[in-house]
């Protein structure tokens, strides 16, 4: 139990903190965990390794996404993931994310950054625009 005094204080300092631009230490986490850059996109990638129709028979609603996203592997595979799951062993972009191990099966940020991606990418948004519009939501 602390008292009234050192709560004051404790208070105070936690104030002027962040009134002077410190970011708590959660937030400086998550910033280093998936604040890093995009990807380039490979050479030649395709969506060869998505996750098939007939692999997702028992996650039906995903299907759709997992389509968008083989639509697009050339854009998808520039985009930095932000759920975390890019500082896995083998993963190099959202591409991974649809692929192999499939996180985007379960991940609803793998989920909602390829439904971003496809939306912004129908819109005819560049590259660098998406990955603008993605850094702006999940970054």
């Amino acid at each position: 139990m602390q008292s009234r005094r050192h709560f004051l204080i404790r208070c105070s300092v936690a104030g002027l903190a962040l009134a002077s631009g410190a970011r708590p230490a959660w937030a400086v986490a998550r910033r280093t965990r998936a604040g890093g850059p995009h990807p380039t996109p490979r050479p030649g990638i395709t969506a060869a390794n998505v996750l098939s129709k007939e692999q997702l028979a028992d996650s039906p609603k995903l299907i759709p996404l997992f389509d968008l996203v083989r639509e697009i592997p050339e854009v998808v595979d520039g985009i930095r993931c932000n759920c975390g799951c890019a500082e896995a062993p083998g993963f190099y972009s959202l591409l991974s994310c649809y692929e192999g191990d499939a996180m985007a099966r379960a991940c609803p940020i793998c989920q909602g950054q390829g439904r971003m991606v496809s939306r912004l990418h129908k819109e005819g948004k560049t590259l660098d625009e998406i990955r603008t519009a993605v850094d702006a939501r999940y970054g």
